[in-house]
């Protein structure tokens, strides 16, 4: 009975995360696009790039739609950004007991990375989870997405 408990708590927890990545793909000296505010998994992204040394861009608001059409802004880019984030988050929730030793909050997020050069996309990640596993996960996928360094 055991067994078969364990089995099923595996399979539940495997479930909560599909990362897609193209190995060795991202060039840590080019300039990142990274969107504005959001809520902590969106902050915690762009705290860990520039503590990995990423050169982060944000952007300058240039316009912004409201009333009938659905509400979206426009940031200007700079011509010198060779990569785009993009993150979708929902209300991080407070579980004080299933992420007890993992930072208490739980995200339920996408988050990509494209190529603006190649137009392609190079990394895709829909997941769920509590917030110090999340970050973990980030700085494996990170890990594998940089280029190798010649030495």
């Amino acid at each position: 009975m055991r067994l078969i408990v364990l089995a099923l708590s595996c399979l539940v927890l495997a479930a909560c995360n599909s990362i897609y990545v193209k190995p060795n793909t991202l060039d840590t000296n080019a300039m990142i696009y990274t969107p504005r505010g959001g809520y902590s998994m969106q902050r915690s992204i762009k705290q860990v790039m520039d503590e990995r040394g990423y050169k982060t861009h944000v952007g300058r608001l240039t316009s912004v739609t409201e009333g009938d059409s659905s509400d979206h802004e426009i940031y200007s880019k700079s011509k010198n950004i060779r990569y785009s984030v993009i993150i979708s988050e929902r209300a991080e929730k407070l579980r004080p007991i299933w992420c007890m030793f993992n930072g208490f909050w739980w995200w339920n997020f996408e988050f990509a990375i494209s190529d603006r050069t190649t137009g392609k996309e190079i990394m895709s990640w829909r997941g769920r989870g509590c917030q110090n596993s999340s970050l973990r996960k980030l700085n494996a996928v990170l890990d594998e997405l940089e280029m190798k360094k010649d030495k």
